[in-house]
């Protein structure tokens, strides 16, 4: 693709910082209000003084949630690539850096896509039901830590710290809000099934996925999400890396020799939602259980071994995907 020009936007709530790369220089900077009149006003500008034309322009900002979403609804109606990298991504590939500010960064996010414009992976807006999902699991997910929080004085523990007429109090003030937050839970999960089984393409997915041991509902509807069903990653182990499940070697020369570790560096939701697939896998009867406890009698560790098999899981679920095919147990042979 012939790219002659690459702007950078450094988003923030109310304001965005916009740099234009022309011939590997930074040539022009304009910030403007996070608005689709301040969007347009630079587009305007730059193709005044500039002669851009938006069909040869990549647009590179970080990811910022919602921050984005006028920018990115903008754009999308527009004839132009858009690029939404990874600001970790960003930072690592400039080495040190001295100084910070928005009119900086965002020609550092320009130069950044004129120097790797080779990797630009250009952004797939999700269709509206992945947002109302996604919407719907954050939402979920709140609820779920509210109910662990209204839990934790009522454990076994707090009896040593509590007199029985505290924890009398605890329990009546806080179990009707929780019955009541659990209903709540269990009206979205059902929102979410009706919204996946409601489209076609997400349900055809959706039951692909879920014909793998140790996946359900939320798990499925999770992947679905982060995957924007499957346009993003195509690629296994780049997803596997993403979830944070790939083991990295630590080593130089004779001297250090570290076991190899998963990075921190992960999409955390993800990856637990993968180990919880992992772990109801390992308790139901089947091939999961069956690896599980071989690898143990050979004396492996175990969070190795359910390491292995959150691999494993994301590598059966992108072929099955890939193939457009439902999982068939009988292909023992896969899961060596």
């Amino acid at each position: 693709m012939e790219i002659n020009h690459f702007i950078g936007v450094d988003v923030s709530k109310d304001t965005l910082d916009l740099s234009l790369v022309d011939q590997g220089t930074v040539v022009y900077h304009l910030r403007v209000f996070n608005t689709n009149q301040g969007i347009k006003s630079f587009i305007q500008e730059v193709k005044k003084k500039f002669d851009v034309d938006l069909s040869y322009t990549i647009f590179c900002m970080e990811h910022n949630g919602i921050y984005n979403n006028i920018l990115l609804s903008f754009l999308e109606k527009l004839n132009t690539n858009v690029w939404v990298e990874s600001a970790l991504q960003i930072k690592q590939s400039q080495g040190m850096l001295r100084g910070k500010n928005d009119k900086v960064d965002s020609g550092r996010i320009a130069m950044y896509a004129y120097r790797h414009h080779e990797n630009f992976n250009p952004w797939n807006p999700p269709r509206e039901i992945i947002l109302q999902i996604k919407q719907l699991l954050v939402i979920r997910s709140r609820i779920i830590e509210a109910i662990k929080q209204l839990n934790t004085p009522i454990g076994k523990d707090a009896e040593l710290f509590f007199s029985k007429t505290h924890l009398k109090l605890s329990r009546k003030c806080c179990e009707a809000s929780i019955r009541t937050m659990k209903k709540e839970a269990k009206a979205i999960e059902k929102q979410i099934k009706d919204l996946i089984q409601s489209d076609e393409s997400i349900y055809h997915l959706f039951k692909i996925i879920v014909s793998i041991d140790g996946i359900g509902l939320l798990v499925a509807a999770t992947l679905l999400v982060a995957t924007n069903e499957f346009k993003n990653f195509s690629c296994a182990k780049k997803f596997a890396c993403y979830a944070g499940v790939v083991p990295f070697e630590h080593s130089s020369g004779t001297s250090i020799k570290r076991r190899p570790k998963v990075s921190h560096l992960a999409n955390k939701t993800v990856k637990k939602m993968i180990h919880l697939a992992v772990l109801s896998g390992i308790r139901e009867n089947g091939e999961f259980r069956d690896y599980y406890v071989r690898k143990k009698a050979e004396g492996k560790h175990v969070m190795s071994i359910i390491n292995a098999i959150r691999n494993k899981l994301i590598l059966r679920i992108f072929a099955c995907v890939r193939d457009d095919r439902f999982y068939e147990k009988k292909h023992q042979y896969l899961f060596g």
